[in-house]
C-alpha cells in the first residue's frame, strides 16, 4: 500500500498539478489586484457605487427604498476569469503544445492524418456509378 502511494505521488502529473495550484493561487492575487485597480474604477464611471455597501451597478426604486443590483462584482469576476484563462492559455498551453510538437518531430513520430470523408457530390457519383454497373449487369 505504501509503495502504491509512493508511485502515485512520484508520477509527473501529480507534481504538475500541485505546481499549477500554487501558481494559480499566486496569479489570482495579481489578477484581482489589477481588476480592483483598473477595471472597477472603469465600471464606476458608468454606474455609481451604492454609498452603504459600495456595490457598483444600476439602482432601481423598490417598494422599501432604492435597490442596487451589484453588477460590478459580476463584471469583475467575469473579467478576472477571462484574464486568468487567457494568460494560462498563452503562457502554459501554447508553449507546451509547441514543445510537444517539437519533441515529436525530433523523435520522428508522425501523427496519422485524419481520414478525409468524401463529399456529398463524391458519394452521389459513386452511387450513380454503382447503379449504372448494376443495370448493365442485368
Amino acid at each position: 500500500m505504501i509503495q502504491g502511494f509512493k508511485d502515485f505521488i512520484m508520477r509527473g502529473n501529480v507534481i504538475d498539478l500541485a505546481v499549477a495550484v500554487v501558481i494559480g493561487a499566486a496569479f489570482t492575487a495579481v489578477v484581482n489586484a489589477i481588476v480592483a485597480a483598473l477595471i472597477t474604477p472603469l465600471i464606476s464611471l458608468v454606474w455609481a457605487a451604492d454609498e452603504e455597501t459600495g456595490a457598483v451597478g444600476p439602482t432601481v426604486q423598490g417598494l422599501y427604498g432604492p435597490v442596487t443590483f451589484p453588477i460590478g462584482g459580476l463584471v469583475n469576476a467575469v473579467i478576472s476569469f477571462l484574464a486568468v484563462a487567457l494568460v494560462v492559455y498563452l503562457v502554459f498551453v501554447v508553449p507546451m503544445n509547441h514543445f510537444k510538437e517539437r519533441q515529436a518531430a525530433k523523435a520522428g513520430v508522425v501523427e496519422p492524418e485524419e481520414d478525409k470523408l468524401p463529399t456529398e457530390q463524391e458519394l452521389l457519383v459513386q452511387i450513380r456509378d454503382l447503379l449504372g454497373k448494376n443495370t448493365a449487369a442485368n
